[in-house]
């Protein structure tokens, strides 16, 4: 059982320590996230439905201006079948990782869309948990929750669980 314990808390360390160097000031970071087809998004979807279908393809980049703290910038391409739409997403903000292992976002997301007489923004504030798996990889699942910036839009906020996947360099 000693041993057991003794495994385990040598493997928390080292997860702990890792992560500790992964998020110091001068790192990088290039995520890429699970989306959402409801708002603008910088991440990976799919969806179908009807012979409907919608897509989205992004990335988001940081720079570690200090321990733990990332200033970032995303970007993303989408559209769907049934309007013939395209979609240029966007998104600033930071990332904080508490403890080197949880981070917390917050970031304005917006998007273009062909031809809307609107197109939608969102202030976003998200937490989760970062699981390194090694010296440049974490995978960082998480939840977030969207408020809506143009109530002619859309006046309602959005939460949503994403999983992300981060490459630290």
């Amino acid at each position: 059982m000693k041993k057991v314990l003794f495994a385990a808390i040598a493997v928390m360390a080292f997860g702990v320590s890792n992560a500790q160097d992964q998020t110091k000031q001068g790192k990088m970071l290039i995520e890429a996230n699970t989306g959402n087809a409801m708002l603008g998004s910088t991440g990976f979807f799919y969806t179908s439905s009807d012979g409907e279908s919608s897509y989205n393809i992004g990335f988001d980049g940081g720079y570690f201006i200090k321990d733990n703290l990332a200033l970032k910038a995303g970007i993303g391409f989408g559209g769907d079948s049934f309007d013939d739409s395209s979609i240029l997403s966007y998104r600033l903000g930071a990332k904080y990782y508490a403890m080197s292992k949880f981070p917390v976002t917050i970031d304005l997301t917006g998007a273009s869309i062909k031809d809307a007489v609107e197109n939608p923004m969102w202030l976003g504030i998200g937490a989760g948990y970062a699981w390194f798996l090694g010296q440049n990889v974490s995978i960082e699942p998480g939840f977030r929750y969207n408020h809506s910036l143009n109530e002619d839009f859309t006046d309602k906020g959005v939460f949503q669980l994403n999983v992300g996947f981060a490459l630290h360099f």
